[in-house]
Parts: structure tokens; sequence; C-alpha cells
């Protein structure tokens, strides 16, 4: 399937075609949560700490990525979070649309860097990180499982 976005867009309210779209790209996304429901995507689309986007094509969601803006003592931080696109039009833009939409949101509400992980066997997304020019950073990355 060719792929044909603009842009990457804000989701604003869960509407039917956005809980059906979750449906279809959270088992894509992790194996191991089930898709959100309709009340946990209105509260993220209506949170001000997040920014919910979402690229179409066709008007199908094909891809999202959550951005987190949180104000701590050291400045505005910003976080890209659960990056997908549908496996059927991988590697047509789609991330980089999301990215680019993202990063622009983040400059624009003031931060001056933006953070993400990535598993190292999501071999495409890395090199796309890197060639939107995220670096890798020497750090530690904790989890502590309550």
């Amino acid at each position: 399937m060719a792929v044909k976005i603009t842009e990457a867009t804000e989701a604003t309210e869960a509407t039917a075609d956005l809980v059906e779209a979750f449906e279809r790209l959270t088992p894509q996304l992790s194996s191991s949560n089930p898709p959100p429901s309709a009340e946990a995507l209105e509260s993220i689309a209506s949170s001000d700490a997040t920014r919910l986007l979402i690229a179409r094509s066709e008007d199908v969601i094909v891809g999202s990525l959550t951005l987190v803006l949180v104000r701590i003592p050291t400045g505005l931080r910003a976080i890209i979070e659960d990056v997908v696109v549908d496996e059927q039009v991988r590697g047509q833009g789609v991330g980089r649309a999301l990215n680019e939409a993202a990063l622009e949101l983040a400059r624009d509400a003031g931060a001056v860097t933006v953070d993400l992980t990535s598993r190292p066997s999501r071999e495409a997304a890395n090199r796309l990180y890197l060639r939107l020019g995220f670096e890798i950073r020497d750090t530690n990355v904790y989890r502590y499982r309550l």
C-alpha cells in the first residue's frame, strides 16, 4: 500500500476512528499492553502534558506518537513515547512526519532537548532517529516495576 500523508496532526479528542486505530496499532507496538480505552485516549488527548500526534493516509490513521511535555526544576522536559507506524506502510515517511511534527511542537513549547528510547531490535526506527539528528546518550535507563 503506497502511503500519502501531508502532515502529522494532533488528536484532541477520542473519536471512533482514533479508538479503532489504537486497537489495530497497539499490538504492533507492544505485545504486553492492551490498546487504550476511549476514556484513556480522551485523557491523553486532552491533557496539558501530552500531545497525541497521528498520521493519516486516505482518512485511515496509519501512525501515532505521543509527545510528553513536563515542567521540571531544570526546564521543560520533552519526551517522545509510543511511536508506532502500521507495519503495512513502514518505510514510507510516516515515522519521519510524526517525529518532525513532535520536534516542532517541542521547540515551540520552549524545550531545548527531546529524549526518546528505542529498543535495539527496532533497527529501522533507530536509523530514522539518527538521520533526524538524535544522538545516543551515555546514560543508564532504569525501570522499577510496581
